[in-house]
């Protein structure tokens, strides 16, 4: 391991909704195994999470998108279970397209093996851990969440990774998810699934080279708030170390980004010349240990990411989720060719305009005529901010949309669109946009929003995404 690479920036993002204990326990008659859960809305998933947390990484780095020249990105909830999808995150972020990817799936481990990837990478490195997993609403449902966590590595870091270990065991059965079925499951074995877990995750750990104590969190495998501290009986930390890495209870269950935002958790509860260790597990079955040393402080924008969100009826909860609601639309009002779609990419990702080299306008999207001048030109590239002022709203009910948007309005309800006018330094353009993540009554003329990269629609099985926009 080099000396001084490690992390310079990190990132959080949590859905905005969430599910309260209490909703759980009234629609099942059971203690909640988790306090809150987060819910991914209609338009959110394991790429658009995980945009957001790498975005906000970079943008609290010294580097610019550009000089990023390796992603590493861990999920067991892909968008699709063919296709990579971290072409799709590079375009999203701004990242060169000669930039090494490398893509960790299969179990919750994944998300281990992404940080491992980027810190072992050479230059300015982003891992990204985001996970949506989903379940039986009578079993392992009642308890999913889901996030994302990055992480960019360079030199001079903050946090520098000193050592890493691994052990498996030919254990399956523990928590899988069948080729076709977007529905996590386990055997319910339960003393072979939990020393399965602790002997893996516990034997990696105490074979990592630092000080027990100079540790001052700990974040370990957590689909529940108990699975650590049953872990950590065989390790030589405390319950207080435990604890500070642990926060399954505030976001669900969210497969292998978990134990990436408890990872997080523990770097804001550090000090500077303090250790954390994080130790990760993976049904099939194996453990990641991971031990850094934290040099200097290091924002983590995990508190911004848990705080506020809108608590939903459990009803609510199901639906946005997909589990009830679910349709086959046929036809498509608002169907654009995939090759059309793609050539807007830098307009719908990032929003690429065009400034006529003769009059100084700026056309969004850039083609065709100027619109001052009315001249054919070849436009100059600029790109407008991703926040600007709504110029018009309406609200768009059920029935009114094209057909591609109905399994979205069957999921999230009526959506808001609005045109509207991004501007700075001499650069302004208005466009249409959607509205997401708001109170639809609440938004008007006047307002700052804001954009988020999000689901579109589907058509023929692959979904469209682009920028959405929410209040600042």
């Amino acid at each position: 391991m080099s000396s001084d690479r490690g992390i310079v920036a990190t990132g959080a993002f949590v859905p905005r909704l969430r599910l309260d204990g209490d909703e759980i326990e009234a629609a099942w008659g059971t203690s909640a195994p988790v306090a809150r859960a987060a819910v991914p809305a209609a338009d959110e998933d394991a790429l658009t999470m995980a945009v957001a947390a790498g975005r906000d990484a970079i943008a609290s780095s010294r580097f610019e998108a550009s000089a990023v020249d390796h992603l590493a990105i861990g999920t067991t909830t892909p968008p699709l279970e063919e296709e990579e999808f971290g072409p799709r995150a590079l375009a999203a972020l701004g990242l060169e397209s000669d930039s090494t990817l490398a893509t960790a799936t299969q179990s919750t481990v994944a998300g281990a093996d992404a940080v491992l990837s980027a810190a072992r990478a050479d230059g300015p490195a982003l891992a990204v851990v985001a996970d949506a997993p989903a379940g039986d609403p009578g079993e392992a449902g009642q308890r999913v969440g889901a996030g994302a966590a990055a992480f960019l590595f360079a030199a001079d870091g903050a946090v520098v990774l000193t050592d890493a270990a691994t052990r498996s065991r030919d254990a399956p059965g523990i928590r899988f998810r069948e080729s076709g079925s977007e529905t996590v499951d386990g055997l319910d074995i339960t003393t072979y699934e939990r020393e399965t877990i602790r002997d893996l995750v516990a034997g990696a750990v105490d074979a990592l080279d630092v000080p027990a104590d100079a540790v001052a969190a700990v974040a370990l495998h957590q689909p529940t708030a108990d699975i650590p501290h049953r872990i950590a009986k065989a390790l030589p930390y405390d319950a207080e170390a435990v604890t500070r890495g642990t926060l399954v209870d505030e976001v669900g269950d969210a497969g292998a980004a978990t134990s990436a935002l408890g990872l997080l958790a523990a770097l804001d509860a550090s000090d500077p010349s303090s250790h954390v260790v994080a130790g990760c597990f993976g049904s099939g079955a194996s453990a990641t240990a991971l031990a850094f040393e934290v040099r200097d402080p290091i924002r983590t924008g995990l508190s911004a990411a848990l705080d506020g969100g809108v608590d939903v009826p459990y009803a609510q909860a199901l639906r946005e989720r997909g589990t009830i609601g679910e349709t086959e639309v046929a036809g498509g009002g608002a169907h654009v060719s995939l090759p059309s779609w793609q050539r807007s990419i830098p307009q719908r990702y990032r929003l690429e305009a065009g400034r006529c080299p003769d009059c100084g306008a700026v056309a969004f999207p850039p083609e065709g005529a100027c619109p001052d001048c009315h001249e054919r030109v070849t436009f100059e590239s600029v790109s407008l901010p991703r926040s600007g002022e709504i110029v018009a709203a309406t609200v768009i009910g059920q029935g009114g949309a094209p057909p591609e948007f109905v399994p979205q309005q069957r999921r999230d309800g009526p959506f808001g669109v609005a045109i509207v006018e991004a501007s700075a330094a001499g650069d302004s353009a208005r466009f249409p946009v959607q509205l997401t993540d708001c109170d639809l009554d609440e938004v008007s003329v006047g307002d700052r929003v804001e954009a988020r990269f999000r689901r579109i629609y589907s058509v023929e099985g692959v979904t469209r995404y682009g920028l959405k926009f929410a209040p600042e």
